[in-house]
């Protein structure tokens, strides 16, 4: 494990959000990510794994405007994270059900433009997955141990089911994003709190 001043946040935030948390279930795909298996059989995915792409995330984010971005959440547990990222970021966001066709037909009236996707989850949010590809437009997806990585471009390993882990992967995500944008310079300077993402 790294030490903790490497990471985006401090490794206790982190573990007390349960971002490492997976599930009983693991891909062959999302087997890289994992660092072990607990004897309750959840798996547990690799800290610094998370944080990497967690970065990776946010400088690729931060080569678009927010007006060019949507982040996609079918789940309940990512609204509230979801609505804070547009808040403060002015980034896109779509928090709910997504019906196909609204990046693909400019016939329908939701329909909305976007150079990049990101998605909460792979498998309740695969309709804007696919209309991501018919268009050709890049995607980011937050995986667990029992997602697949089809069709998306960068993976970001995390529990994406629990409120705790999605609202401080969120509010990470827009503090560096944020940061990268030359909106704020410094970490101390990002002044939403994290009550704003998350349940306590």
């Amino acid at each position: 494990m790294a030490e903790a001043g490497q990471f985006l946040v401090p490794q206790d935030s982190y573990l007390k959000a349960g971002i490492h948390i997976g599930t009983k279930f693991r891909t062959k795909y999302m087997e890289q990510f994992i660092y072990k298996t607990r004897p309750d059989g959840l798996s547990v995915l690799n800290l610094q794994k998370i944080d990497e792409r967690i970065k990776n995330a946010a400088n690729m984010l931060s080569r678009y405007k927010p007006g060019d971005i949507i982040i996609v959440g079918k789940r309940e547990n990512s609204w509230k994270a979801l609505r804070a990222v547009n808040k403060h970021s002015g980034i896109n966001v779509f928090a709910g059900k997504y019906m196909p066709g609204i990046l693909t037909n400019p016939a329908l009236d939701s329909y909305r433009e976007a150079k990049l996707v990101m998605v909460t989850d792979p498998w309740p949010d695969r309709n804007v997955i696919d209309d991501a590809m018919r268009i050709g437009i890049p995607v980011i997806a937050l995986c667990d141990t029992n997602n697949q990585a089809n069709n998306i471009d960068l993976v970001v390993p995390c529990n994406n089911k629990g409120k705790k882990s999605l609202g401080l992967l969120f509010w990470v995500l827009t503090r560096e994003y944020m940061k990268l944008r030359g909106e704020i310079k410094g970490n101390d300077d990002f002044k939403a709190p994290i009550e704003d993402f998350t349940e306590e």
